[in-house]
């Protein structure tokens, strides 16, 4: 049975400089209002490793680390409706206000997508004569099943954008 369901506000500081996009919380996240909550989904994993830095299961160590690092978190997708948590299976979205949130944050200068859904989706919101570089990447969910060292060699060209 499909459920409807809506985003988190995004989690975005003054210098934040990167914006990463996922496509909508799964089901886990909903449960705990946290970003990346399930513990099959290696986002948080990546981004310690990135920055080489300890791994914490602390929610708010984790928000301070993407302060820290200029890191901006949202969803593409402000509510739809999903059975589950696979992309696949999102049916009836809305789309958050991205454009908004950069014009809100100017110091955004490149967009990073957690998956292809979230990519596709971002490239309808953002008209082509929007110049944000904007950067698909393989997903972190345990659904995409390429290998971890793959996953982490692919994320890394978000360093090069700080």
């Amino acid at each position: 049975m499909n459920v409807r369901i809506s985003s988190f506000s995004p989690l975005i500081w003054e210098d934040s400089k990167v914006l990463i996009l996922g496509s909508v919380p799964g089901v886990k996240s909903l449960e705990k209002q946290e970003y990346y909550a399930n513990p099959q989904n290696k986002f948080w994993r990546i981004l310690f490793d990135l920055f080489q830095e300890d791994f914490s299961t602390d929610y708010s160590e984790k928000l301070k680390f993407l302060e820290k690092n200029h890191l901006a978190l949202w969803d593409v997708i402000d509510s739809c409706e999903r059975n589950g948590s696979l992309d696949s299976k999102i049916i009836n979205e809305e789309s958050n206000d991205i454009q908004k949130l950069l014009t809100d944050f100017p110091n955004i200068k490149t967009i990073f997508c957690n998956g292809q859904k979230s990519f596709k989706n971002l490239q309808k919101i953002l008209n082509k004569d929007h110049k944000i570089p904007r950067f698909a990447l393989p997903s972190t969910s345990p659904a995409y099943t390429i290998s971890y060292e793959n996953k982490l060699m692919e994320w890394s060209i978000l360093k090069s954008q700080l």
